[in-house]
């Protein structure tokens, strides 16, 4: 009994947290949310900005901002996880389910590397949406996460969860054309048709303000918004921060 006790307490204690974002509108869905920052990530990604949150090996305890999710209860709908990456801490299930005790929503950006850890949060109902990032297709995955190409098996496992389950989600790649390519571009788009992908891909333009892990500091030459053809697929393609009124 004292063994089950101590474990409950550990999980709230253990510091595993770089930051809280006490409020953002542009996270979730226009959800007024708090974003609770995880220290600690799987991966490199060059582009990757939160350089001191992926090193980090954290700084705050759920306990640490609890009164915090307690009083904002009345002003807040939802919290967002994210880091970094929320899915290799395993306390991120009593945390999710903690914040449902206090009835907030709960959105999870991730790279999909631990399927079983996101199987077991949809399963139990802890996660109303799922934000899935694409970091590239399987032939420069190990370039692009510095990680090694038999991890990407892991995500598609995350990415055929979400297309059979009921899970509300989206898929979304961030895009440099110093890293990827539109033939790449093109790979990932083929790999979701070849899936049954159903939702709304999203395209992101990298955009630097701040150093990131891979000193990316120059700007995209490529507007893929004028050159993708979406007809070719099942599924819609939008475009976030490119300039849809330029060229290439």
């Amino acid at each position: 009994m004292q063994s089950i006790e101590k474990e409950n307490i550990l999980w709230k204690t253990k510091k595993i947290f770089n930051s809280l974002t006490p409020f953002t509108l542009l996270d979730f869905n226009s959800y007024p949310s708090a974003i609770l920052w995880f220290s600690g990530c799987n991966m490199r990604c060059p582009f990757c900005y939160n350089k001191d949150i992926v090193e980090n090996r954290g700084e705050y305890s759920f306990k640490d901002f609890r009164t915090f999710l307690n009083i904002r209860q009345s002003l807040l709908q939802g919290i967002v996880l994210c880091g970094g990456e929320p899915t290799i801490h395993p306390e991120i299930i009593e945390i999710a389910k903690a914040l449902k005790q206090l009835n907030y929503k709960i959105k999870l950006d991730t790279n999909g590397l631990n399927p079983t850890v996101i199987k077991k949060l949809i399963e139990d109902n802890l996660v109303d949406f799922i934000a899935l990032d694409f970091k590239a297709p399987k032939s420069k995955f190990a370039q692009i996460t510095k990680t090694t190409e038999s991890l990407f098996q892991n995500f598609l496992d995350t990415l055929v969860l979400l297309i059979r389950s009921n899970q509300d989600f989206e898929v979304r790649t961030t895009f440099h054309d110093t890293l990827l390519t539109t033939n790449d571009i093109y790979e990932i788009l083929n790999i979701l048709e070849k899936y049954n992908y159903y939702k709304t891909y999203y395209i992101q333009n990298f955009m630097n303000s701040t150093q990131t892990i891979g000193n990316i500091t120059n700007k995209n030459r490529i507007n893929l918004s004028k050159i993708i053809d979406g007809s070719l697929y099942n599924f819609k393609i939008e475009y976030r921060n490119f300039d849809l009124g330029q060229g290439n």
